[in-house]
């Protein structure tokens, strides 16, 4: 080997480090003091790679600790900007802002997304990767310059430039109304069954859990200090679900499918004549519902806000009944255009 090709690959990881330098810079709006931190946090596992020990080594840990570190600092943050907000809208407002979409929307916007290091495989299905990465980076950047430095990039990066603290607090979605009108639009039945009622150990507050079905097909589930948010919550992930899972789709209209020919059906046979009448009516015995699940009559839906992300107008069936077949699958093509 020539002695140039040697310097050559000296020199390379030397370049490859100051690009990252500046890639940083570029992303969090300050140079690192110590870039291990920052290079384990943008490993992803599929890499697989491992530590001379022979154990793990990418993002997860620094995940985390970041996640944990988001609570705390968003916290603090939410707590100074709404003085004399109560705790209910200063978790709201907190859920929002840590939330695992508003993270990866952040880590795309940022550039953070084109730095992870991955085995190329995940990168388009995994949508908590960006989201994954941020909280990794959140807890590279307080290993490297502690709290105060976290509070810094929280405020100066991504409160100044990036969220609109203001806008977020205050924006409600009725994500329940929402998914009412387009179980209406597709004369598909919903209702909502609350699971489980507790009370919270910290607070001493009652905590719900609701769980959205459409034609019995069970939805997603949602935890709150209220009715109401609970079931907001539930509809949202069954939002969510609808435009990214086109087998949900398939097992509700199925079952839609299979209901109304049920209802089609004859009720009764037609009676003999030469049979002995009788004339007591017998009440057919049901089974009582599980005490644990009480269903909750779901009321009209009140005017939706106009929301891009969950617009499930597209998912719908026509005014002339079409085949089940032309239901799904044009159900299926609107929900992976929407991923």
């Amino acid at each position: 080997m020539r002695l140039r090709d040697i310097i050559d690959r000296i020199r390379l990881p030397f370049r490859q480090e100051k690009e990252l330098f500046s890639s940083l810079y570029e992303v969090m709006g300050f140079y690192p003091h110590d870039i291990s931190y920052y290079k384990q946090a943008l490993m992803h596992k599929s890499i697989g790679r491992r530590n001379e020990k022979g154990k793990p080594l990418n993002n997860e840990r620094l995940e985390f600790l970041g996640d944990a570190l988001l609570d705390a600092v968003v916290g603090h943050i939410v707590y100074d900007h709404f003085p004399g907000k109560r705790e209910g809208f200063l978790t709201n407002t907190r859920s929002k802002l840590v939330s695992r979409d508003t993270l990866g929307k952040l880590a795309e916007e940022m550039g953070l997304k084109r730095l992870i290091v991955s085995s190329g495989q995940n990168n388009s299905h995994n949508s908590y990767m960006a989201g994954n990465a941020f909280e990794a980076l959140v807890g590279a950047i307080y290993l490297d310059q502690g709290y105060e430095g976290v509070m810094r990039f929280m405020k100066k990066r991504i409160l100044a430039q990036l969220i609109n603290i203001d806008k977020v607090a205050y924006k409600e979605v009725n994500f329940k109304s929402k998914l009412l009108e387009w179980s209406q639009k597709n004369r598909v039945r919903m209702e909502y069954k609350m699971k489980k009622q507790e009370v919270d150990k910290e607070t001493g507050s009652p905590v719900f859990r609701f769980q959205v079905y459409i034609e019995g097909v069970p939805g997603e589930s949602g935890k709150g200090f209220s009715k109401k948010e609970a079931q907001q919550l539930a509809s949202e992930a069954t939002l969510k679900r609808l435009k990214r899972e086109p087998q949900f789709i398939d097992a509700i209209f199925t079952a839609k499918s299979e209901r109304t020919k049920m209802e089609e059906m004859p009720t009764m046979s037609v009676p003999d004549p030469e049979a002995e009448q009788e004339f007591v009516i017998r009440q057919e015995v049901t089974e009582k519902p599980e005490t644990s699940e009480v269903r909750e009559k779901v009321p009209e839906p009140a005017a939706a806000e106009e929301t891009d992300e969950f617009d499930l107008s597209d998912i719908k069936s026509t005014p002339e009944e079409p085949s089940r077949e032309d239901i799904i699958a044009a159900a299926e093509a609107a929900a992976f255009e929407a991923k």
